[in-house]
């Protein structure tokens, strides 16, 4: 495929790149292992993401919720029954309840968080064990997924945690962290039963305790996955509507792929055509903005990835990254911020990972690996950076000028829908310089593809520091750079993008300023 563009740099296409605005995490107690902060120092150094979410705040392995038996007013003794049995369960009947918080693991978290300069997008869930209404559970982690039995007591540490959080970092601080009420309740895995009218009261009577703590706190829902519009979203903002309930921001998750295959410890699904996706999102879009009183709310997908499955490979791939550029160019078009589903593979949804490559959501893979999808999204940071305003943007580029009258931009080559092995793209932009510098950071199958080199060398489930070593080193783009000659109006280049490439670029001038005597090209062999 070939194509040529022409640009004057003063164009002003609508782009909302909002890619730093949040990124995903696995369950919260996760940040307490080593290689977890590892990866996350890694990806803050080089993106800097300012929020990230993830579940399981209230889990019991965060430790917050604490509940005890106070034994010491009860008339009878254990002599007194026949077994121990008999008095234990005299004891649950009798016993008051003492309820107490601990928020030592939540500091460990959050103090980790700031120390990388990354703010917690708090999602409430799931339900502590002693509060839980049923067993139901998910995940590997068994998060329990049912109602509280105790609103009051749910509402009670609730607040209790926005208290202690105020009171540790900050009024100010916290009041800016976004609070999202559970997680894709429309799910029966995820809210038992999928029951809306049970989410409905837990929507309702939480936002009412986090108002009472604090007006000024932000928060929303109801964080349904895709496919659920109708009913969920068009539901829920009625349910809000009717009776006057506090909504600051609407969120929902996105992913694009069809019902997977199972094969061993892993799941192979189809890919959906990228337009189609997007039009999920449009429609959603249109249900929002026929509330008049929400429109103009933020609208925040809070997960976004290819697959929704954790053991999925295609998420270690090049056509993950070029799937995710477009993504990156178009998404922002209908929402207000969204976060990539997760920065790293220290997760365990479906158990321990057995591979360092096993298909996991992240960014990194296990060892710190940079995917091909990490530089993406560090592309379309860079791409960010002093930007001035967009100039051109189609469903394989965009590109901006920069307020110093430079260009950036990021090409993408999906082969899945553009058939296409190769794209060239001959670009003409504005610009009076005589000499240019064209800088390119490629990412492709070919020169940065970690995987092949991992399947190349037999797959290793174990690597050495050295081969992971190896591993990140197959894991950089290639950078190339051109001179290239202006004149007076104009100057001309051309992209070329292999399969499921991306490929970043800068256009900058590069007048030659030599020292005294330096000569680049003079002839070192024999006339």
């Amino acid at each position: 495929m070939e194509y040529s563009i022409s640009v004057n740099g003063k164009e002003k296409i609508p782009f909302n790149n909002n890619v730093n605005y949040c990124v995903g995490t696995g369950r919260m107690g996760l940040a307490l292992t080593k290689e977890y902060f590892d990866q996350l120092k890694i990806v803050q150094d080089n993106i800097g993401f300012k929020f990230i979410r993830g579940h399981g705040l209230f889990c019991d392995d965060m430790g917050i919720y604490q509940e005890f038996l106070d034994k010491s007013e009860l008339e009878k003794e254990p002599k007194d029954f026949p077994d121990f049995k008999a008095y234990m369960e005299y004891v649950e009947k009798n016993a008051k309840k003492i309820v107490e918080y601990n928020f030592t693991y939540l500091d460990r978290v959050v103090d980790s968080y700031m120390e990388v300069n990354i703010r917690p997008f708090l999602e409430l869930g799931f339900m502590p064990y002693k509060m839980a209404s049923g067993d139901n559970t998910v995940f590997y982690w068994k998060g329990n997924t049912t109602p509280p039995a105790d609103y009051n007591k749910w509402c009670n540490m609730v607040q209790a945690t926005l208290r202690h959080l105020m009171d540790r970092y900050g009024e100010e601080e916290v009041l800016s962290w976004p609070i999202e009420v559970w997680n894709e309740p429309n799910l029966p895995g995820f809210w038992k039963d999928a029951n809306i009218d049970e989410y409905f009261k837990l929507y309702e009577l939480t936002s009412a305790a986090i108002k009472k703590v604090d007006q000024r706190f932000k928060v929303g829902g109801p964080a349904i996955c895709g496919g659920a519009d109708e009913k969920w979203m068009k539901g829920f903002l009625t349910y809000c509507h009717e009776h006057k309930l506090n909504l600051d921001f609407i969120s929902r998750h996105h992913y694009c792929t069809e019902l997977p295959v199972d094969v061993g410890h892993y799941g192979y699904p189809k890919m959906m055509e990228l337009d189609y996706t997007l039009q999920t999102l449009r429609d959603c879009r249109k249900i929002i903005e026929s509330f008049a009183e929400y429109k103009e709310l933020p609208f925040y997908i809070t997960e976004f990835n290819t697959s929704y499955i954790p053991n999925c490979p295609v998420h270690d791939t090049n056509l993950n990254a070029a799937y995710i550029a477009r993504t990156l160019a178009e998404i922002g078009d209908y929402v207000t911020g969204y976060s990539y589903w997760t920065f790293g593979d220290v997760f365990e949804e479906r158990g321990i990972p057995f591979t360092p490559f096993y298909g996991g959501f992240g960014l990194l893979a296990d060892g710190g690996i940079p995917k091909p999808t990490y530089w993406t999204f560090k592309f379309f940071k860079d791409l960010k950076d002093n930007e001035q305003a967009c100039v051109y943007r189609d469903k394989n580029m965009v590109l901006v000028k920069t307020n110093e009258g430079t260009y950036k931009g990021i090409a993408w080559n999906l082969t899945i829908e553009t058939k296409e092995d190769l794209i060239n793209v001959d670009v003409k932009v504005a610009g009076s310089a005589k000499r240019w510098c064209l800088l390119t950071k490629t990412v492709d199958e070919e020169c940065c593809n970690p995987l092949k080199v991992w399947h190349d060398l037999g797959e290793w489930a174990h690597p050495t520091a050295e081969q992971n070593e190896l591993l990140k080193s197959a894991a950089k783009p290639l950078v190339e750079t051109k001179s290239i000659e202006g004149n007076e109006n104009d100057v001309c280049f051309r992209l070329s993008v292999k399969k499921h490439g991306v490929v970043y670029f800068e256009l900058n001038p590069a007048p030659v300023v030599s020292d005294r005597g330096y000569d680049y090209n003079f002839n070192y062999g024999k006339e």
